[in-house]
């Protein structure tokens, strides 16, 4: 395993100052969806990016798999540029997968089991025995015996099982990497935790990576080795998950963990809707919904001058817990 200058693994997927901007209609200023962002993925370890709909993280994710063209920065698997040529995307994207979260919408309704996990190996051209291959990718997504849903159509399956054949889908070109777009919001209560138990088994035993992104800092919790918490195009704030979500430093990360079900005391309430992301603010680009400022806390110690009126700055995507606050950095001095 190589590793970086710290003596830590070096990162096998890695994203530096990654912008991704989308033209403004009619003369309008770009959309800044993703403004500046380092993130960084390890072997064997899970990082839960977490953040508000909207605030960038789904397109953050679809520029790491090379599905967007970053308009700046750079991606990296394995410590080579990510390239997009046609045939370099096709071998990365056999190396790196997806699982979208909704299976119903994942997967063809006209296409059985055995045709929904077979697509990728005829795509690349599989040459091995295609069968053996399907049966084990099921096997290892806990569909078990495999050969009794080659069958089967997803409207046979209940949600559980069709999120699981999605997984399977992904793991039948044995993968390095799962990119899991909020993997389990569309399921029961009582599947979501299989399919955690799922994905945490599949580290172990395969040593799978995975970036899991979801709005849901609970199941951060339950899965990950990290937490990057993002708001408007940027992580502002990233750290070991027991860190991140027991000591908060960013008011955003605490209003996050607040509404959780078993949180102590009241539910923080964030005023108002995410900025345009054509019209980022100047200073904080939280400080319009920040309780730290509004309540008079900031200022108190002498920095909402700071908030309003100069970035924070970009964490660096590397493992310490950072945070992108004038206020948290203050109070830690």
């Amino acid at each position: 395993m190589t590793t970086s200058p710290d003596g830590t693994a070096a990162p096998l997927l890695s994203a530096r100052h990654v912008h991704v901007a989308f033209p403004g209609r009619r003369g309008a200023p770009d959309a800044r969806a993703v403004d500046g962002v380092d993130l960084d993925v390890r072997p064997g370890e899970i990082v839960a990016l977490v953040g508000e709909s909207g605030c960038g993280k789904t397109t953050l994710a679809r520029t790491l798999l090379g599905l967007i063209r970053p308009t700046g920065g750079r991606v990296a698997f394995a410590g080579r540029p990510l390239e997009y040529s046609g045939r370099s995307l096709k071998a990365y994207r056999r190396r790196v997968q997806l699982v979208l979260q909704d299976p119903s919408g994942s997967l063809n309704p006209r296409h059985t089991v055995y045709d929904a996990v077979a697509e990728g190996l005829r795509v690349h051209g599989y040459g091995g025995d295609e069968r053996a291959a399907v049966a084990g990718a099921l096997s290892r997504a806990g569909m078990r015996p495999p050969e009794r849903f080659f069958l089967r159509y997803p409207h046979e399956l209940s949600g559980g099982q069709r999120q699981r054949v999605v997984i399977a889908g992904a793991l039948v070109l044995e993968p390095e990497l799962l990119v899991a777009d909020e993997p389990v919001a569309s399921l029961d209560a009582s599947v979501r935790g299989e399919i955690l138990a799922l994905l945490l088994r599949l580290r172990d035993e395969l040593g799978l990576s995975a970036l899991v992104v979801t709005h849901d800092l609970g199941l951060a919790w339950n899965i990950a080795d990290r937490v990057a918490v993002m708001y408007l195009g940027r992580i502002v704030e990233t750290g070991a998950v027991e860190q991140v979500l027991t000591e908060p430093r960013h008011p955003y990360t605490r209003a996050l963990l607040s509404v959780l079900p078993d949180a102590p005391g009241d539910p923080v309430v964030l005023t108002g809707e995410p900025p345009d992301p054509s019209l980022i603010p100047s200073g904080c680009r939280f400080h319009a919904r920040c309780p730290v400022l509004a309540g008079g806390e900031a200022e108190r110690s002498g920095v909402a001058h700071d908030c309003r009126g100069r970035a924070p700055g970009i964490l660096d995507g590397g493992g310490a817990a950072q945070v992108a606050c004038h206020w948290a950095r203050a109070r830690a001095t």
